[in-house]
């Protein structure tokens, strides 16, 4: 009899655990992002397939504004200690994401995980950005752009301008001519530039192998300084400053929403953005034909480099249990598949993060129905890296970058020339590398 009663009682027993198995509540993922409107619908849509892939985990995706408001929003909830698994920040931010102490780095996590990632399969101008010294990866490459030159294609013809190459880059002098000509067939300006110190910079710079600032851009110790004060680059915004003169450029703001209005009003030929606007001009263009080639280069650099990444990549954060991580692993590794890739560059225009990706949309025709899609990839992966040209390791870049946008905007309203802007723009700069490195080092 009692041995019947410790069978029932065994019995029962299973019956229950295997009962509560059965409605275990799924482990929640939180991941905060930036992604807004378009993009913010494309990650929800990827979202909810990890979801209906599997019944361990649900990824909750919560849109936390801006770049600079989610991480914002991810130091604080750090603090409070109710920091989400997944932060997104953008690349300005990696330096100090990695000196925070806040993070599980991404190459750690996928080991502990179980996950055998072929980082080699990866872009590698992409993976180089978010590695530590010693060429581990810190953080999940997720939405990287690079810019580009969108061109109106009907004001190059009435100008009598064939369109441009998608392989080869016309010269800064060639532009010139070609602006020149444009402006006097009654367009009222030339070209118009978003993100002015990433693209006519930082971008500039890592083209045409200059450092931006010693120490190998920052990789090789926080004591670095900025160099953007070189002739080269303080020539090439003294020639922007010169266009100023007979509109062949104009400034139509910091950011995208200015100079991309310019472009769609027709008001300029010319637009350099992130390869991540094809997804809102191909929406948003009705009236004319436009197309994308890659960024000028000068006629000294015969052999020009990559181009450096934008975006932003996702960070694992400290604070949370094994089982939890092991959520976030199989979340990172469904978002690095061949299918959501795919789906994420065409929806997004930014770059598909692996080579399989890149050659799997290859070999299905993609870029031969879209290939301005493929611009910004052969520029970006034209060249190896060099210790300059693979980007920016800057402690308070954030900070940083404003300060050269002030300067710039100095040059554009003619209160200083562009060699002072420069030099200030780096005087400015180095105090606050020495507040990073002196809270840091």
């Amino acid at each position: 009899m009692m041995k019947k009663l410790t069978m029932l009682m065994a019995l029962g027993a299973l019956m229950v655990f295997t009962v509560g198995q059965a409605f275990a509540k799924p482990i929640e993922i939180h991941w905060w992002h930036a992604m807004r409107s378009a993009r913010g619908e494309v990650c929800n849509a990827m979202i909810k397939k990890f979801n209906e892939s599997q019944d361990k985990y649900v990824v909750v995706g919560t849109n936390k504004g801006n770049y600079d408001e989610t991480v914002n929003a991810g130091v604080a909830a750090i603090r409070a200690k109710k920091q989400p698994h997944i932060l997104q920040s953008f690349e300005v931010g990696t330096q100090t994401m990695m000196l925070s102490g806040a993070i599980y780095p991404v190459y750690e996590l996928m080991k502990d995980a179980g996950y055998k990632i072929d980082w080699d399969d990866y872009l590698q101008p992409v993976l180089s950005y978010y590695m530590n010294a010693d060429g581990n990866l810190m953080s999940m490459p997720f939405n990287s752009s690079t810019p580009v030159m969108y061109y109106n294609v009907d004001l190059f013809k009435k100008a009598g301008l064939a369109p441009l190459s998608k392989e080869k880059p016309v010269t800064w002098d060639e532009l010139g001519g070609m602006l020149k000509k444009i402006v006097g067939s009654g367009v009222p300006g030339g070209m118009v530039t978003a993100w002015q110190s990433w693209t006519q910079i930082e971008n500039y710079s890592a083209i045409h192998n200059i450092p931006f600032a010693s120490k190998a851009n920052g990789y090789e110790g926080l004591d670095c300084e900025l160099t953007i004060n070189n002739d080269k680059v303080v020539n090439h915004i003294a020639r922007l400053k010169g266009w100023m003169g007979d509109k062949r450029f104009f400034y139509g703001g910091q950011k995208y929403q200015g100079p991309k209005s310019e472009f769609l009003a027709q008001n300029a030929a010319v637009y350099i953005d992130s390869i991540s606007g094809i997804a809102k001009l191909k929406k948003a263009v009705k009236d004319f034909t436009w197309d994308v080639a890659p960024l000028p280069v000068e006629s000294w650099m015969k052999e020009p480099q990559n181009s450096i990444i934008g975006g932003a990549s996702n960070w694992v954060l400290k604070g949370h249990s094994k089982k939890e991580y092991q959520g976030v692993a199989a979340f990172l590794e469904f978002l690095a598949n061949n299918e959501m890739q795919e789906f994420w560059h065409k929806e997004t225009g930014y770059f598909p993060i692996t080579q399989s990706a890149y050659r799997s949309l290859k070999a299905k025709g993609y870029y031969d129905e879209q290939p301005y899609q493929e611009v910004g990839i052969k520029q970006m992966t034209r060249r190896i890296p060099t210790k300059i040209s693979r980007g920016l390791r800057l402690g308070y870049f954030i900070q940083i970058r404003n300060i050269i946008n002030e300067e710039l905007e100095l040059v554009w309203n003619d209160s200083k020339s562009p060699k002072e802007a420069m030099d200030s723009a780096v005087a400015r700069s180095n105090q606050k590398l020495r507040e990073f490195e002196k809270t840091y080092k």
